[in-house]
C-alpha cells in the first residue's frame, strides 16, 4: 500500500483533525494529497510561512511543549537527524505526549541504499569514510561546502532499526514501508 493511501486509511478523518508536524514544512503540507484542520509545523531551521491552516514554529521538535491539544501528531524523517539516542528518545516522548494518535516515519538503517547520500552501504561505514563520501559523491541531496560541514552532516544523520523504534514507541504499530520488496523505512503509527 502507497504512503498516503496508509495514511488515509490509519486517519481517514484527516480533514477534521488538529496536526503537530515535528521537523516537517508548511510546504510539504501544501503539496500533499490530504489536509487536515489546522497543521501546526515545528522545525529548528526553516519551518515555512503561514497559511490558511498552516501554523510554522521556529522551535526544536525534541523539547517542544504545545500550547494546546493536537488530535495527531506527525514526524517524517526526523527522527534519524535529532542528535543520537537520548534525543531520540527525548522526541518519542513529546510525540506520545502531544497528542492520542501519531504517524512517525524514519528511514531504515539496514536498507541497501543510504537515503541521504544515495549510497550504497554508506550508514554502516566508519565517519571518516562517510565523510569523504559525502563531499564527493554526485547523488548526494547536497553537497557539504567544507570538511566541518560534512563532519556534522555525517554526525547528525543516525538511522534507527525496528529494536530501537520497538522501544521508543512501545504502545504503536511498528512496520515497514518497502521498497523493490525490501524495508525501506520504519513506521510507528497510533490511530
Amino acid at each position: 500500500m502507497r504512503r498516503w493511501d496508509q495514511f488515509r486509511a490509519l486517519f481517514p478523518d484527516i480533514a477534521d483533525l488538529t496536526v503537530l508536524d515535528l521537523g516537517g514544512t508548511t510546504e510539504y503540507w501544501r503539496r500533499a494529497p490530504v489536509s487536515a484542520r489546522h497543521v501546526t509545523v515545528v522545525n529548528l531551521l526553516e519551518p515555512g510561512t503561514p497559511s490558511a491552516g498552516l501554523e510554522p514554529v521556529l522551535g526544536d521538535a525534541c523539547g517542544y511543549r504545545p500550547e494546546r491539544e493536537f488530535d495527531l501528531v506527525v514526524s517524517n524523517s526526523l527522527l534519524e537527524h535529532v542528535g543520537g539516542h537520548a534525543m531520540r528518545v527525548r522526541l518519542a516522548e513529546t510525540i506520545r505526549k502531544a497528542a492520542p494518535r501519531h504517524w512517525v516515519q524514519t528511514p531504515y538503517r539496514y536498507f541497501p541504499v543510504e537515503p541521504h547520500w544515495l549510497f550504497p552501504g554508506m550508514q554502516a561505514l566508519p565517519v571518516r569514510l562517510r565523510v569523504a563520501i559525502s563531499m564527493r559523491w554526485p547523488l548526494a541531496h547536497s553537497r557539504p561546502a567544507s570538511r566541518a560541514d560534512a563532519v556534522q552532516e555525517v554526525l547528525w544523520t543516525d538511522l534507527v532499526g525496528r529494536t530501537e523504534m520497538l522501544a521508543l514507541f512501545p504502545d504503536s504499530d511498528v512496520g515497514f514501508e518497502r521498497m523493490a520488496g525490501l524495508p525501506k523505512s520504519l513506521l510507528a503509527t497510533r490511530a
